[in-house]
């Protein structure tokens, strides 16, 4: 169980890096659904999908897709799509992102897309899971555990380089005129792409290490305690090395909220809990519950997929009815 603690510290550092460097939220579906007008979106989706590969280099095995047809697949990557796109956001940009932030907005969805990932859990998966033990507890660290704990210093230390070599800005250098030039505004189109970058490729790495990627992890803890008896808690242990850690970061290190790279400081001010905002959350729910897979895990899954040559035309079918998911709505 050392693995998935510590991946859910690991995680929220990259989060962190993103919001100081760039001003911007750590959230993959909005990465999706914005890479076709949003060279930094491109920018962290290939960073995700770069630490998939490595990820496979470093294990040698692929990821394993387990009692899930490709019809069912693409009808989960539709549902991810289109509740990531109505609700805003996923487990990253809300779960992660939005609850350090205490925003009621992603209070809320997370709290949707929980209770109908329990149920959808529970309808679709208890009878395929019955008789099946999790894995004994151990707080043993494992090898390529370490590996990928210790990779995840290369992307640290570029965010590091990044944000102390750049010169801070002020609130009035971050507020000249859109008429100003680029070299007034500081801004670095440069360096927040390879932000975006690293702290993808850094993430990607800490989620393989949290277990977040493998589909019967996530679908075992939505079967909840009491409630079955092959409950796994690796992902209960992921939220508390990770959520205690991002609102410690957000509430007293988040500085003067100007991005040390220039641009706006893009965190979400709405506060309202619309009709929309719970149909999507709750679309979501049932779309990850139903495969075990939100979009990090798709990205990097495909990345581990295409460097072992396994199961590639599931993880890039998923992935892609994700996207035309988003594009329904």
């Amino acid at each position: 169980m050392a693995n998935p603690f510590l991946g859910g510290l690991a995680m929220s550092a990259p989060v962190h890096s993103l919001l100081l460097l760039n001003g911007s939220v750590f959230g993959i579906s909005g990465f999706l659904h914005r890479a076709s007008r949003s060279p930094e979106a491109v920018a962290s989706t290939a960073g995700l999908f770069l630490g998939g590969i490595v990820v496979g280099l470093v294990e040698g095995t692929g990821p394993s897709i387990e009692r899930i047809s490709l019809p069912f697949l693409l009808g989960s990557g539709l549902l991810v799509g289109i509740g990531t796109k109505l609700g805003n956001g996923c487990t990253s940009g809300h779960m992660l992102a939005g609850l350090s932030r205490l925003s009621p907005r992603s209070i809320v969805a997370t709290a949707t897309f929980f209770f109908t990932g329990v149920l959808t859990s529970h309808l679709l998966h208890a009878n395929d899971l019955r008789g099946r033990a999790p894995e004994a507890l151990s707080w043993t660290l494992d090898r390529t555990g370490s590996k990928l704990l210790a990779l995840q210093a290369i992307p640290l230390l570029i965010a590091s380089v990044l944000y102390i070599s750049t010169p801070r800005q002020t609130q009035q250098d971050n507020a000249a005129p859109a008429s100003a030039s680029p070299q007034a505004q500081a801004v670095h189109p440069r360096l927040r792409l390879l932000a975006s970058l690293t702290t993808g490729f850094e993430f990607a790495l800490a989620l393989r290490l949290s277990s977040l990627s493998e589909a019967d992890k996530v679908i075992a803890f939505l079967l909840l305690p009491g409630l079955h008896e092959a409950f796994d808690p690796s992902l209960a242990l992921l939220a508390l090395g990770a959520i205690p850690t991002a609102m410690l970061l957000y509430r007293y290190a988040r500085g003067s909220e100007v991005p040390r790279l220039g641009g706006s400081w893009s965190i979400p001010k709405n506060r309202e809990i619309d009709a929309k905002l719970l149909v999507g959350a709750a679309t979501f729910g049932v779309g990850w519950a139903a495969s075990g897979f939100c979009p990090g895990p798709g990205i990097v899954n495909l990345g581990r997929a295409i460097s072992t040559g396994s199961n590639v035309l599931p993880f890039a079918a998923w992935l892609a009815a994700v996207v035309v998911g988003g594009r329904l709505v």
